[in-house]
C-alpha cells in the first residue's frame, strides 16, 4: 500500500482515535490504528472492544490499495510535531514496517497484520434519529458532571438516555446521577420510537469531543446492546451499559418552595474563593442565607477559614445548609442564565435547582451534614 495525505487531515482524524485507544493494553492490536485504503478512501479504524470509531478521507492521493494497523499513539505524535500542511508520504515496505516520509523526516513504524484486528458485525435494526449536533452536545455537557465514578454500581457509570413526554411533546432526556447529585437536560425530538439506554462514560466524553469539532449532521441508532452515532464520515459505535437505571424521579423534590435567587458568576466565583482554603476540598461551604444576601463559608482545621457575602433574595425565613463545594461549582457552571434560581425546603432534604434560561435542564443535589 501506498497514499499521499496532507498532515491536518490525518492528524485531524488521528486526534479523535487517541480518545478511543487504551495506552496501557494487554493485547497490543488494541493499541494499534487501522489504516486502509480501498475504493478511492483512507479508512482509519480503532477500537478498545468497548467502543469502535471509524472514519473515511477522501482527499487522499493513492498509488496502491492495501491495509495495515501502526501504533496510533507513536504515529499521532509524529504527525503532531511535523509542521502543519505538510505532504505525508506512506509506504508499507514490507508486513511489518510502514515507512513515513514528510519534508526532510523519515521514520519507519512497526506494524502488526490487520488479521489480528478485531471486526465487527454492523447490524442495527433501530430506526435512525436525526439530532441537532449542538442541542445533543449541550444535553450531555449538562449531564456528564454528575455521572457516578462507582464501579460497584456500574449502572451509573454513564448517561440514562430516554423519551419523556411534557405537554404533549417528546423529548429525548438524558439523567446522570453518583447519588449525591443528579442532573438532567432534554431536548425535542419528533420521534417516539427510541429504547432507553445508559450511555457510557467513555462514549459520552468521546462524542463530546466529536460534536464540539464538527457540524455534520447527527444520527443515532441503536440496537439491543450497541448504539451508533454517525456524523458525516465519522462513526462511533459503543456498547450500552448492561443494567437497569433507577427510577430518578423519585427523588427530584415537587415541594421545595423556599426560592433562593443568586447571581449565577458571582455565586461560582465566591464558591471558588472560599473553598480555595480547603487543600483537598473535602470541608462542604456553608451557606448562611438571608432575606437579601447569602453568607459563604469554608472552615479547614488544617488551613484556616475563609468567608463572604453576596447579594441575594431569599422568599422565606433566614436557613443554613452546607454543600460540597465541587458540585454546587460544577452544577452552578453549566447554567446559562445569569442568576441561579435554588428551590429549598429545609437544612436537611435534597434541593432543586433551576436554569431560567433553560427551562428543559434541571439539577438536584444533596445538602452535606457539617
Amino acid at each position: 500500500m501506498q497514499f499521499t495525505i496532507k498532515r491536518d487531515v490525518l492528524l485531524k482524524s488521528l486526534n479523535f482515535v487517541q480518545g478511543v485507544v487504551e495506552k496501557k493494553n494487554t493485547l497490543p492490536i488494541l493499541s494499534n490504528v487501522l489504516l486502509q485504503l480501498k475504493d478511492k478512501k483512507l479508512s482509519i479504524v480503532a477500537t478498545d472492544l468497548d467502543i469502535i470509531f471509524y472514519d473515511e478521507i477522501y482527499d487522499v492521493k493513492i498509488v496502491s490499495d492495501g491495509s495495515t494497523t501502526t501504533s496510533a499513539a507513536i504515529l499521532y505524535d509524529i504527525l503532531r510535531k511535523i509542521s502543519s500542511n505538510s505532504e505525508l508520504n506512506f509506504e508499507l515496505k514490507s508486513e511489518n514496517k510502514l515507512s513515513l516520509k514528510s519534508d526532510n523526516s523519515d521514520f519507519n513504524l512497526l506494524c502488526l497484520p490487520t488479521d489480528n484486528f478485531p471486526t465487527f458485525a454492523d447490524e442495527f435494526e433501530g430506526q435512525e434519529i436525526s439530532l441537532n449536533n449542538s442541542r445533543f452536545l449541550k444535553l450531555l455537557n449538562k449531564t456528564k458532571t454528575s455521572i457516578s465514578n462507582d464501579d460497584t454500581r456500574h449502572y451509573l457509570n454513564g448517561i440514562f438516555l430516554h423519551m419523556t413526554e411534557a405537554h404533549g411533546r417528546q423529548f429525548l432526556t438524558g439523567v446522570a446521577t453518583d447519588s449525591h447529585r443528579l442532573s438532567s437536560s432534554s431536548l425535542e425530538i419528533d420521534q417516539n420510537n427510541f429504547n432507553s439506554l445508559i450511555l457510557p462514560r467513555k462514549t459520552v466524553f468521546q462524542l463530546c469531543s466529536l460534536l464540539a469539532e464538527t457540524s455534520d449532521q447527527l444520527t443515532m441508532q441503536s440496537s439491543e446492546n450497541k448504539i451508533k452515532f454517525t456524523l458525516g464520515k465519522m462513526k462511533l459505535i459503543s456498547k450500552v451499559i448492561d443494567g437497569k437505571f433507577p427510577d430518578y424521579k423519585k427523588v427530584v423534590p415537587t415541594s421545595n418552595d423556599k426560592i433562593l435567587t443568586v447571581p449565577s458568576k458571582d455565586f461560582v466565583n465566591s464558591i471558588e474563593r472560599v473553598a480555595s482554603v480547603s487543600l483537598d476540598r473535602k470541608e462542604g461551604v456553608k451557606l448562611a442565607i438571608n432575606k437579601d444576601n447569602v453568607q459563604l463559608s469554608v472552615n479547614s482545621a488544617n488551613s484556616g477559614d475563609g468567608n463572604e457575602k453576596i447579594k441575594a433574595e431569599f422568599s422565606s425565613e433566614n436557613l443554613n445548609i452546607s454543600f460540597n463545594s465541587k458540585y454546587l461549582i460544577d452544577i452552578a457552571s453549566e447554567i446559562e442564565d445569569k442568576n441561579l434560581k435554588i428551590n429549598l425546603k429545609d437544612s436537611v432534604s435534597p434541593v432543586l435547582i433551576e436554569d431560567l434560561s433553560d427551562k428543559n435542564s434541571y439539577y438536584v443535589i444533596m445538602p452535606m451534614k457539617i
